[in-house]
C-alpha cells in the first residue's frame, strides 16, 4: 500500500515507537518527514536512479529518510553506524552517493570522511552540526510536505558487512515501479506472517541491516506499527512484547541464546501472548536453542535463509522444523543446487556448495571480479553466496557453514558452525567462535575463543570442561583442540561474527595466511 494512503486513513496511528525513549512517529508525520526529504532531494538535482547513502543510529527518522529514497525512485545505501572512518568513506564513496545523512551522535566518523567523499555534493546532519554538514532539520523544513509528481519505487543498494574483507555493494535492478507498487517481499510476509494494520513488529536489531531495514518498511506498507529498539537487551526485548502487544518480531540466535539465559523468574515476568510469529533468520540456530524456544514462546517461530543478494528465499515454520530438526526450510524462491567442487550436483545429504538458480539477478557494484565470483562456473546461471549446506530426500535444506569458515586439518574438512552450536549452549558460555589456526603438523587446528558468561572463570578448567563437553557430542576431530577467553567477541549488532578479524590475529605471525 502506499504510504500516504495510510497517513489519510490512520493519520495518528503510531508508525513508529522507539523502545528506550519512547518517542513516537505517526503516520502522518512519516508520510509529511519523507515527503519534504524528497521534495529537497529533487531540488538538489537527484532524479531516479541516483543514490544516497545515510549512516544513523536506531533514530526515529531513521525509516523517514528511508521512505524518503524510496519514493524518489533513488538507490539508497544504509550504512552500519559502527564503520570506521575508512570503512565508511569507502562505502559513502563507492556507491557513488550525492547526499550523505547522518547524525550528530555520530558526527566524529561522519565529519571524518568529508575530504574522501568528493562526490557528496550535500550532508545532512540530523540533531546538530558537524564541519561539512548543514542541518538536516533546517533544510528539510523548508521543502512542501507533499509528495513529488514523479513519485516512483527506488530500492536499497546495502553492503555485505565486510567479514570476510571489503564490504560488497549489492546492487539489485531498479525497476521504477509506481510508488505503492507491492514487491516480492510484500507478498512473501503476507502469505506467510498476514499482518494488517493491527498489527505491531518489534525489531531489536540496528535498522541499518538487511532484514530489519526492509522488514520494517514492509510491515509498515500494512499499516503496522513497528517499536524499535535503540540497542537489543535481552530483557528490554521481553518488556517490549509486553508493554506494546507486539504480535511480530524478527532475530537472530544471538538474542535467542541471550534470552534463553535469563533467570526463569525473569523470563516469567512479561506477558508474550500478544506474539503470533518471532521470524529468525542471518545464522544458523543450534538445535537446542530452537527446541527450547518453542518450548518456551510455542510453535510461532518462523525461519528463513537468504541473503542480502535478494537470490533466494528458504523458510521453515515450527512444524516442518519438528518434524526436520536443524532445516532451514525449503525454498520459495529460487532452486536449490548443491554442488561439489566441480561444479556437478551432488546427491541428498551430501554437503557441497550452494546455488540458487531461478531467481532475481544481482552483481556486487563495481566489482566484476566478484560477481563473476558469485555465478555457476558451468554457466548454467546459478548464483550462489559462498555457503555449504546439504538437502535431504524431502527438499529440505541444512547449513553447514560458509565455505570460507571450513577449517583444514590433516586433510580434513572440519566446519566450525557445528561445534560452535555445541559450545553456545553450555551454561558457561556467553558467546564462541571456533575457527582455524596455524599448525606446523596439521596445516591448522581447531581452536575456540570463548567468551564466558563470568571471566573469573576463564582458566584452564573451564578450557577442559569445554572440550569435554564438545566431544562428548561430536566426533573429536570436529572439536577445539584449545580455548582462548576473550571478555567479548568481535561480534556485529546484528549478530553476525567478525571471524576474519579473530583469525588475522592468529596468523599474522605464521609464514601462511589464513585463506580468505
Amino acid at each position: 500500500m502506499h504510504l500516504g494512503q495510510i497517513a489519510e486513513r490512520t493519520p495518528g496511528r503510531p508508525a513508529v515507537i522507539m523502545a528506550g525513549s519512547g518517542r513516537i512517529v505517526t503516520y502522518r508525520e512519516l508520510d509529511e518527514e519523507s515527503n519534504r526529504l524528497a521534495q529537497l532531494l529533487r531540488a538538489e538535482g537527484l532524479r531516479p536512479g541516483d543514490h544516497v547513502a545515510f549512516m544513523l543510529e536506531n533514530h526515529p527518522l531513521f525509516l523517514a529518510v528511508a521512505w524518503a529514497a524510496q519514493r524518489s525512485g533513488l538507490y539508497y545505501t544504509a550504512v552500519s553506524s559502527r564503520l570506521q572512518a575508512d570503512e565508511l568513506a569507502y562505502i559513502v564513496d563507492n556507491c557513488g552517493a550525492k547526499v550523505f545523512v547522518s547524525s550528530r551522535a555520530l558526527a566524529g566518523t561522519a565529519a571524518a570522511v568529508t575530504e574522501r567523499t568528493p562526490r557528496v555534493r550535500l550532508r545532512l546532519m540530523l540533531d546538530g552540526v558537524a564541519p561539512g554538514f548543514e542541518s538536516y532539520e533546517e533544510r528539510v523544513a523548508a521543502h512542501p510536505p507533499t509528495p513529488i509528481p514523479d513519485e516512483c519505487e527506488g530500492v536499497d543498494m546495502l553492503y555485505s558487512s565486510g567479514t570476510t574483507g571489503r564490504p560488497k555493494g549489492v546492487k539489485p535492478q531498479l525497476r521504477l515501479d509506481p510508488m505503492g507498487t507491492p514487491g516480492a517481499l510484500y507478498q512473501l510476509i503476507s502469505l506467510l506472517f498476514q499482518p494488517d494494520g493491527d498489527s505491531v513488529y518489534l525489531s531489536p536489531a540496528p535498522l541499518y541491516h538487511a532484514a530489519p531495514l526492509r522488514y520494517s518498511l514492509t510491515f509498515q506498507r500494512f499499516g503496522a506499527t513497528v517499536v524499535v529498539m535503540e540497542k537489543f537487551d535481552p530483557e528490554q526485548a521481553l518488556a517490549a512484547i509486553d508493554e506494546h502487544g507486539v504480535t511480530h518480531s524478527q532475530w537472530v540466535p544471538t538474542h535467542f541464546i541471550r534470552m534463553l539465559k535469563l533467570p526463569p523468574h525473569v523470563r516469567a515476568r512479561y506477558d508474550l501472548s500478544t506474539l503470533r510469529c518471532a521470524v529468525h533468520a542471518a545464522a544458523p540456530c543450534p538445535v537446542p536453542v530452537k527446541e527450547q524456544m518453542i518450548e518456551w514462546w510455542g510453535p510461532i517461530l518462523h525461519e528463513y535463509y537468504a541473503g542480502t543478494e535478494g537470490n533466494c528465499f528458504v523458510y521453515a515454520n515450527s512444524q516442518d522444523w519438528l518434524a526436520h530438526k536443524g532445516t532451514v526450510g525449503r525454498p520459495l524462491l529460487g532452486e536449490i543446487h548443491v554442488c561439489d567442487e566441480n561444479g556437478d550436483e551432488v546427491p541428498p545429504g551430501t554437503p557441497g556448495t550452494l546455488y540458487f538458480g531461478a531467481g532475481p539477478e544481482f552483481e556486487y557494484h563495481g566489482d566484476a571480479d566478484k560477481t563473476a565470483a558469485s555465478r555457476d562456473p558451468k554457466g548454467r546461471g546459478w548464483t550462489t553466496l559462498g555457503d555449504v549446506g546439504y538437502v535431504d530426500d524431502d527438499g529440505f535444506l541444512y547449513l553447514t557453514d560458509r565455505r570460507s569458515y571450513m577449517i583444514i586439518s590433516g586433510g580434513v574438512n572440519i566446519y566450525p558452525q557445528e561445534a560452535e552450536n555445541v559450545l553456545a549452549v553450555h551454561p558457561k558460555v556467553a558467546d564462541v567462535a571456533v575457527i582455524g589456526v596455524p599448525d606446523a603438523e596439521m596445516g591448522e587446528s581447531v581452536k575456540a575463543v570463548v567468551q564466558p558468561v563470568s571471566m573469573d572463570d576463564a582458566g584452564p578448567g573451564l578450557e577442559a570442561e569445554l572440550i569435554a563437553y564438545c566431544r562428548d557430542r561430536l566426533a573429536h576431530y570436529k572439536c577445539p583442540r584449545s580455548v582462548d577467553f576473550r571478555a567479548e567477541l568481535p561480534r556485529h549488532a546484528t549478530g553476525k561474527l567478525y571471524k576474519r578479524l579473530l583469525k588475522d590475529e592468529y596468523w599474522k605471525d605464521s609464514d601462511s595466511r589464513p585463506r580468505p
